[in-house]
């Protein structure tokens, strides 16, 4: 069987170049997309991040409402909590933000760090999609950005521009649609070669209220699981859609705001990227964020035997069971590597 590649577009960082550990199937060629260009090309069109002339642009509404009524409908979860609501927040919790973020949207499809079979991807993006935090084709986007600018002009979501601006506010500003066109293009043209994800962009809406719909089912049907009726239902759907959802966010966005300002770190990066343990737990391994700043390929983002990365666990279990394939391992990196 041939198995599918990885590729990676150039996002002008300093990237690791390692050897591939498949002794069955020889490195494939990368499509590169299209030549970078300078950064001024780009955002030239928008005043500089987090300026009173780039909020002056107005905000862009459908980010703002959407991550404005997850939080407020979480604010109604101490009035609808249920054991069998927690443990929806929980499973979900696991799903969305381990398997669909860290592994997903991060370290196989924004760096592939390992290889997997498409219907693998394609499940694993939708996945981070139900996180809330947008479609694989723009997140992975903007991540790919800020690697190649990171804490510097450029980067979407630096400290050094706002502790606020790097957790929340940077994606709030209206930039416009021709903007927000180029970035897919220049930071994901291999994702947007994929129908899958593109599908999957177009479905980032309709699958959260899908969802909604199975959680309000279950809780207002679930008589075998001693639930049953409205309260019940309001009660999964708040736990398991909007509150989960506030709180993935939230521990996601300290990875851009917390691990760039406190930490300590074990590589000299070019960025102020740290690592910082509390984060990491709360990641699923992904506050070792100077370590993954260092090195961005690695699949773990824990380095030394005490930093604890869940995700990682997750990908080793996926290489035991043949899901996936090229890990790749610090030890791959070719000594004398300097950090990116």
């Amino acid at each position: 069987m041939s198995l599918p590649s990885s590729d990676l577009p150039s996002t002008g960082a300093s990237a690791t170049t390692v050897a591939p550990r498949s002794k069955t199937r020889p490195a494939q060629p990368v499509d590169r997309g299209p030549v970078d260009r300078d950064k001024d090309a780009m955002d030239a069109i928008n005043p500089p991040a987090n300026s009173w002339a780039l909020w002056r642009r107005g905000l862009d509404w459908p980010t703002v409402v959407w991550i404005g009524l997850a939080h407020l409908a979480a604010l109604a979860a101490p009035f609808f909590f249920s054991w069998q609501a927690l443990t929806a927040f929980l499973v979900l919790y696991v799903l969305t933000g381990s398997l669909g973020i860290c592994m997903g949207y991060h370290r196989l499809l924004t760096h592939g760090s390992f290889q997997t079979y498409k219907p693998i991807r394609w499940l694993l993006a939708f996945l981070g999609g139900l996180s809330g935090e947008g479609s694989a084709l723009t997140w992975v986007a903007n991540h790919r950005k800020h690697h190649k600018y990171s804490d510097k002009d450029g980067d979407p979501h630096s400290p050094r521009h706002g502790k606020w601006w790097s957790h929340m506010f940077w994606f709030m500003p209206n930039r416009g649609l021709k903007w927000n066109e180029e970035l897919l293009k220049r930071y994901a043209p291999d994702m947007l070669k994929d129908k899958g994800m593109l599908v999957l962009h177009k479905l980032f809406l309709p699958s959260h209220l899908f969802l909604g719909v199975v959680l309000y089912a279950v809780g207002y049907f679930g008589t075998g699981l001693g639930m049953g009726g409205h309260w019940y239902g309001c009660s999964m759907l708040i736990w398991g859609l909007a509150l989960r959802m506030v709180y993935v966010m939230h521990v996601t966005w300290l990875i851009n705001s917390a691990t760039h300002l406190w930490g300590y770190r074990t590589y000299e990066t070019t960025d102020d990227s740290k690592n910082l343990w509390w984060v990491a737990l709360l990641a699923f391994g992904e506050g070792w964020h100077n370590n993954h700043h260092a090195y961005q390929r690695i699949a773990s983002a824990g380095h030394k035997w005490y930093e604890i990365d869940m995700t990682y666990w997750f990908i080793l279990a996926m290489e035991k069971t043949g899901l996936a394939w090229n890990v790749v391992r610090l030890r791959d990196i070719p000594k004398g590597t300097p950090p990116a």
